[in-house]
């Protein structure tokens, strides 16, 4: 069996998640998220916060970022990303689909600041263009770094003094709070923010995104357009399920460290094989090779192919909770005899 390195959604879930979901397998439930297993999701949520927050669940990143962004802005607004934001790249349009604007930044490491944020809305003064009103980031980003509390608050008081919203993707926001380097917990991330979500489908769950905001206006009416982009759940209780088994005894929190472990382990191996690449502190790892080297890895290993450079290309590998030492130190020697 070919180990796989290409994504942190592999899985069908976590067992904890398939244990709860087989103990309340003959329970009826009430349809659309009204029912008491979703409460209690919700309920353990909360106490990660020692502020109010109203709390969504969807299934999915793109179309939660979707229903995000097209709920909260008017059809003149636009929203403004890193050119590697997952919303520009990797969602097939969907935000131009719902009429909205796109305002890119030419970001090396996938990330934007504040000094980004204020050069851009300057070019933005007359009603020829579009209004800029809402901030995306990715947390972690796609190029598996992550933000620190004071890039974050310089974000969030430039958003404040200029009338924009806030949004943070938060697919792999587990990895990103239990990284080594991280100075932010769950509740900084909403004191910071306007809105974000909690990605479950990259972190153990068989699917599922919690939308939380500390804002009831942005929480308003917020039902009526995540039906009406057809991310309405029928059986709601089964994001419910997911988020319950999550937040009970942060497993959460522990299947985000166990793939930031694995891949310190990775890193620390490809260290010693004197590998040329920039680690990242997060589970996504990435090596430019020789094609021919990729070439061979692929026989025993799964990965995504990032970028190719002629003779070479960039490979990502991305660790999980369920990756383990004994098939990290097969990738490593294997590509040790290939280097």
């Amino acid at each position: 069996m070919m180990i796989n390195f290409r994504n942190d959604y592999n899985d069908i879930a976590h067992e904890a998640i398939l244990d709860l979901l087989l103990e309340v397998k003959d329970q009826s439930n009430i349809g659309y998220g009204e029912d008491v297993i979703t409460d209690k999701a919700k309920q353990l949520l909360q106490t990660h916060f020692d502020h109010k927050i109203y709390t969504s669940f969807m299934v999915g990143g793109t179309i939660t970022n979707k229903t995000v962004i097209s709920h909260l802005l008017k059809p003149y607004e636009a929203v403004i990303s890193a050119s590697t934001g997952h919303i520009d790249v990797h969602e097939t349009g969907a935000i131009e689909q719902t009429g909205h604007k796109i305002i890119t930044i030419d970001s090396v490491d996938g990330k934007i600041n504040a000094s980004d944020v204020k050069r851009t809305l300057e070019q933005f003064q007359d009603f020829h263009r579009v209004i800029p009103k809402m901030i995306y980031l990715s947390n972690a980003t796609e190029t598996g770094l992550i933000y620190n509390k004071s890039e974050l608050i310089e974000l969030y008081e430039v958003a404040k003094q200029n009338d924009l919203i806030l949004f943070i993707d938060g697919a792999r926001l587990g990895v990103a709070l239990t990284s080594k380097e991280s100075d932010l917990t769950l509740n900084e991330i909403s004191l910071y923010s306007d809105i974000f979500y909690i990605g479950g489908t990259k972190n153990g769950a068989m699917l599922g995104e919690a939308i939380i905001t500390k804002h009831e206006a942005m929480h308003n009416n917020l039902t009526y357009s995540i039906k009406q982009n057809g991310g309405l759940l029928a059986k709601g209780f089964i994001l419910g399920i997911q988020f319950q088994a999550l937040f009970t005894n942060n497993l959460f929190f522990e299947i985000a460290s166990k793939a930031n472990q694995n891949a310190n382990l990775l890193v620390e191996g490809l260290k010693q094989l004197r590998i040329d690449f920039k680690p990242t502190p997060t589970n996504q790892q990435f090596l430019r090779l020789k094609k021919s080297i990729v070439d061979s890895l692929k026989k025993n290993y799964q990965f995504e192919i990032w970028a190719d450079h002629d003779a070479e290309q960039t490979i990502r590998l991305v660790t999980t909770y369920r990756r383990n030492e004994v098939e990290i130190q097969s990738f490593l020697r294997d590509l040790s005899k290939l280097i």
